[in-house]
């Protein structure tokens, strides 16, 4: 065993005394040592009741003949830290927590590990820490939340509550309804109960195979959720306790190209988070992949978009997938396209199960097709996500379509340009911003944030203003998986490094046009130029020690925002 480097031979002696201390006996040096990655947080909804999961975990684990040893991770609540200074730490979060989970891990030399993310930034960052350690890994999430409601019906999640804001500045609503929306759009424990990044990250999971069937839709707080936790401890002990198995299950081996290519494919049939994207292309260059954004447009082509969940449809929601057959449904029925040809799926790719991918879901069926379409009936032939190329995006910007209107897919619109999140706020608030205009916010990519803000607050504002058919947004920095909207996002090269997006000037014509894949800035190129010869990046004052450190270091959107290694 790999632990065995800490507890076997006469020399380990002063180990074994400090492994005593916690509890363990002699019998239990000879079974494995099971890392469980928790990510039990108080302050988010998602991740309160972890310590509880992680609890059932460890009985598990010992009861199938292992020994558990736990740890925490950070995170960082997205909605929380929205619209104000917090957010600059929401993305770099993701390193800090694969730094973790590579220095717990490797620093007490543990068999195999146990991930419990469940929010934002978490999963990914597990997965990145993860694919570093290399050994056998399942993941199982804390699971999503249950969508909110109203007395009158109208159901809820975290996306009204920010549209609503923008709706009571407008006088569209009273006080009162604020409040009771504010009571009851998030009803309990979860991740947010759209197809928001949390939910998009652990549909994800399955995809890969480095999770559960049901990973992504069972909801928190259930038996069922409950169950699965146990079903995933049995499974890496059964693992850790063959060496056969440990190394057939090692990490690297499920989540590779396959899985990466299977990741994204499933992303195009739900329409998942726009940073789903981001945070993919990172796990690729952890996983030695190569994988670019032309690649996912390329994937997006050959998919149908069948499942619209919150944002893109306000009334569908992760229970309802779940009831309707899951993510396993989703990808048998994704795998019946062109089937008479080879797959989109890799069906032959290995699970954490023992099954390929394609035996996983042999026999999922889609138990309501209002939720879960038939290829033939698709949202749309192509997937629910587009990477878009122009002069303003030379490296590319993403879209998440199964969100916009099908009036803003070709748009053209006059610039009012911010540069910072902060001032795109005062400045929608304001009245500043009219029907026909492109909202721009730059200054806010992954360097220029630095730690790319989110830009949930705006998008909603403009949303609950009345303003998603008429106004679009375009920002070198990314969004919430609740935006909707004709909002472009990961604008690359981002303003910080002289992206074209640096150079717009209120009252510019911007083009945006879906059909084509383009984001254009329509102005003369020798005025550009002389935009050019003047231009010099704003340097924003960063107190913080560790956002400098991440400034320095970090790669735009493009590249999936990971830290530089070598100089």
């Amino acid at each position: 065993m790999r632990s065995d480097i800490i507890k076997k031979g006469y020399q380990r002696a002063p180990h074994r005394s400090l492994l005593r201390a916690t509890g363990l006996k002699d019998e239990d040096f000879n079974k494995p040592f099971i890392g469980i990655a928790n990510s039990y947080i108080d302050i988010i909804p998602g991740h309160f009741f972890l310590n509880r999961y992680a609890q059932i975990i460890k009985e598990e684990i010992r009861a199938a003949g292992g020994v558990p040893f736990e740890f925490n991770t950070i995170g960082v609540d997205d909605g929380i830290a929205m619209g104000h200074s917090g957010m600059l730490y929401s993305l770099p979060s993701r390193e800090l927590i694969a730094d973790s989970i590579e220095t717990m891990m490797n620093a007490h030399s543990l068999d195999a590990m146990i991930c419990i993310p469940n929010c934002d930034k978490i999963v990914p960052g597990m997965l990145m820490g993860a694919l570093r350690v290399n050994v056998p890994t399942i993941f199982v999430s804390g699971g999503p939340m249950k969508a909110g409601k109203l007395e009158d019906g109208t159901i809820l999640d975290l996306n009204s509550a920010f549209e609503a804001v923008g709706a009571f500045a407008e006088g569209k609503i009273s006080e009162k309804r604020l409040h009771e929306i504010e009571c009851n759009a998030c009803p309990g424990g979860g991740s947010c109960s759209g197809m928001f990044t949390a939910n998009s990250m652990n549909t994800l999971c399955e995809a890969m195979g480095v999770a559960l069937p049901g990973n992504g839709t069972i909801l928190a707080l259930s038996p069922e959720r409950e169950e699965l936790l146990r079903k995933a401890a049995r499974r890496i002990v059964e693992i850790a306790l063959d060496e056969q198995k440990s190394e057939q299950f090692r990490f690297r081996n499920i989540l590779n190209k396959k899985a990466v290519h299977n990741a994204f494919v499933v992303d195009m049939a739900m329409g998942g988070s726009t940073n789903t994207i981001l945070h993919m292309l990172a796990i690729a260059k952890e996983a030695e992949v190569d994988f670019n954004l032309d690649s996912i447009n390329a994937i997006a082509s050959k998919v149908a978009h069948i499942a619209k969940i919150a944002p893109a449809l306000s009334t569908i929601h992760m229970e309802d997938i779940n009831r309707a057959g899951g993510v396993s449904a989703v990808m048998n029925e994704v795998a019946k396209r062109n089937a008479t040809q080879d797959s989109i799926l890799y069906l032959d790719a290995l699970t954490i199960t023992g099954e390929t991918l394609g035996e996983r879901i042999a026999n999922a069926e889609i138990a309501d097709s209002n939720i879960i379409r038939h290829n033939e009936n698709a949202y749309s032939p192509v997937g629910g996500l587009k990477i878009l190329y122009g002069n303003l995006a030379r490296e590319g910007a993403v879209l998440k379509v199964a969100a916009v209107a099908e009036s803003m897919k070709e748009f053209e619109g006059s610039a009012v340009c911010f540069n910072s999140q902060d001032e795109a706020i005062k400045g929608i608030a304001g009245g500043k911003v009219k029907a026909g205009n492109v909202v721009v916010i730059r200054y806010e990519g992954p360097k220029g944030g630095p730690g790319m803000q989110e830009m949930l607050a705006p998008t909603s504002m403009i949303m609950g203003m009345g303003l998603g058919e008429s106004v679009a947004l375009i920002t070198d920095g990314r969004f919430s998986g609740a935006t909707r909207g004709g909002c472009i996002g990961h604008i690359s090269p981002e303003a910080a490094e002289g992206g074209l997006i640096a150079l717009i000037e209120d009252g510019d014509k911007i083009a945006i046009s879906v059909s084509k894949g383009t984001l254009e800035l329509l102005v003369d190129s020798a005025v550009l130029e002389s935009r050019r010869a003047k231009w010099k990046p704003i340097k924003k004052e960063i107190p913080s020690k560790w956002l400098r450190c991440y400034a320095l270091l970090v790669s735009n959107a493009a590249n999936g925002a990971v830290l530089k290694t070598e100089l």
